[in-house]
């Protein structure tokens, strides 16, 4: 098994979860984060660190989240989706974003 990172993410990207990931299996797109399923040991020291509660055991992802198992795998892979290790400040306008639903339409690839 493996963590996912969901929409609660998008549009926020806040990074506390990659200082303590000890496998480096985060990567970073332009307004997300995703885990790469290859690298994650399953150790779920990240999700209590994520503000915003994007984080999911991949058996524990809300059915509505779903989708986003998949979309962790392509784009953990996507060129320009590079290994993030440090943390970093969120995006700009993050926490006019943290409580926003349905924000798949805003991710950038």
């Amino acid at each position: 098994m493996t963590h996912v990172v969901t929409e609660s993410c998008i549009r926020c990207k806040y990074t506390d979860c990659v200082d303590v990931c000890p496998v480096d299996c985060f990567r970073e797109g332009p307004n997300m984060l995703v885990i790469d399923p290859d690298e994650c040991i399953d150790c779920a020291v990240c999700i209590p660190e994520c503000p915003v509660n994007a984080i999911y055991a991949e058996e524990d992802t809300p059915p509505d989240q779903i989708a986003f198992i998949k979309l962790n795998v392509e784009l953990s892979h996507a060129a320009g989706w590079k290994s993030i290790t440090k943390r970093k400040p969120a995006l700009a306008d993050a926490d006019e974003w943290k409580d926003v639903p349905g924000k798949l339409k805003e991710l950038v690839r």
